[in-house]
């Protein structure tokens, strides 16, 4: 198990190298505040469509507000830009902006967004139950709703928390190649990875659509949006026409934002669940907020002693 633990976080590393590489002079460095405002951190993930939508199709210049969507592979790197104020907002989940909290950071949620996440097993590993993870590996993000999400499988399995590798493995990107790769055993995957981690035929053990967990946020600095109320109705109205369009034309009509902003095939989008629909602006749900917060007082306590369920 160690030695294939080093040549996972040998993999993590060298790809994750090639993806920073890759990053546009966007992403790097402070900006000053006028020009980071209305930056918005996204990820090549289904839950920030609208945005993308939005931004491609002109909600946004029509609504008279300007913005920039800077493209991540990992929530950990929109963290960081968030703290070194190189964005204004970013999407993100209830679980992370809970641990942003901790820190001192002053963020508020502008919106909850669609975002899911399946727990999605290897075909070779024959993982048909969540009491089969034992002495598994799980890809997943540390103080995130993935970590959140692992927590769930390990109690609801009734395991032994040790005995499920946690890989830290941040890059979006990087967890599906090594899911083609079949190198890890299981992994927490949002849309539209987890449709190709479907279309491999892995097995899902968990649905957070069916679980009936809303756990993704668009979030704004407080600095940001401070007496900024009409710029925020007006995003949000061009947000909510995104969605419009969304809903009533489907997927294969944004086939190629898609396809371009999330790095995936034809035959992903013509995948993706036919009856996914997007929600119009709105705050997170009482019941997920207090879902997140009974999570990480319990994860705030367990980390008062050594924690060893995480491998990176």
């Amino acid at each position: 198990m160690r030695r294939l633990v080093f040549i996972i976080g040998l993999f993590v590393t060298l790809a994750g190298c090639n993806t920073r590489n890759g990053q546009t002079a966007d992403n790097e460095g402070s900006l000053d505040e006028d020009s980071a405002r209305w930056r918005i951190a996204v990820m090549p993930t289904l839950d920030c469509l609208p945005l993308y939508v939005a931004a491609d199709r002109g909600f946004f210049e029509r609504a008279g507000v300007a913005v920039s969507l800077q493209p991540f592979q990992a929530q950990m790197d929109i963290d960081t830009a968030l703290l070194n104020n190189r964005v204004a907002g970013a999407v993100t989940d209830l679980a992370r902006l809970e641990h942003l909290s901790s820190q001192g950071f002053s963020a508020g949620c502008v919106t909850a967004t669609d975002a899911h996440w399946q727990l999605v097993t290897k075909r070779s590993a024959r993982i048909t139950k969540l009491s089969q993870l034992d002495d598994k590996m799980l890809a997943m993000t540390r103080y995130s709703a993935t970590d959140l999400l692992a927590d769930y499988a390990v109690d609801s399995a009734k395991l032994k928390t040790e005995r499920v590798f946690r890989i830290q493995v941040n890059d979006i990107g990087v967890r599906i190649s090594m899911l083609q790769a079949d190198i890890m055993d299981a992994m927490l995957l949002p849309e539209p990875q987890a449709t190709i981690a479907r279309n491999l035929k892995s097995r899902v053990l968990i649905d957070t659509r069916k679980l009936d967990y809303k756990l993704g946020a668009l979030v704004f600095t407080k600095q940001s949006l401070k007496g900024k109320e009409a710029w925020l109705r007006s995003f949000l109205t061009a947000y909510d026409q995104a969605v419009d369009s969304l809903n009533e034309f489907g997927f294969k009509a944004y086939s190629d934002l898609i396809r371009q902003y999330m790095n995936v095939s034809a035959q992903t989008v013509d995948s993706l669940p036919a009856d996914f629909r997007f929600s119009h602006a709105a705050s997170p749900r009482e019941k997920d907020s207090i879902r997140v917060k009974a999570w990480w007082n319990k994860r705030i306590e367990s980390m008062k002693y050594v924690d060893s369920r995480y491998i990176q």
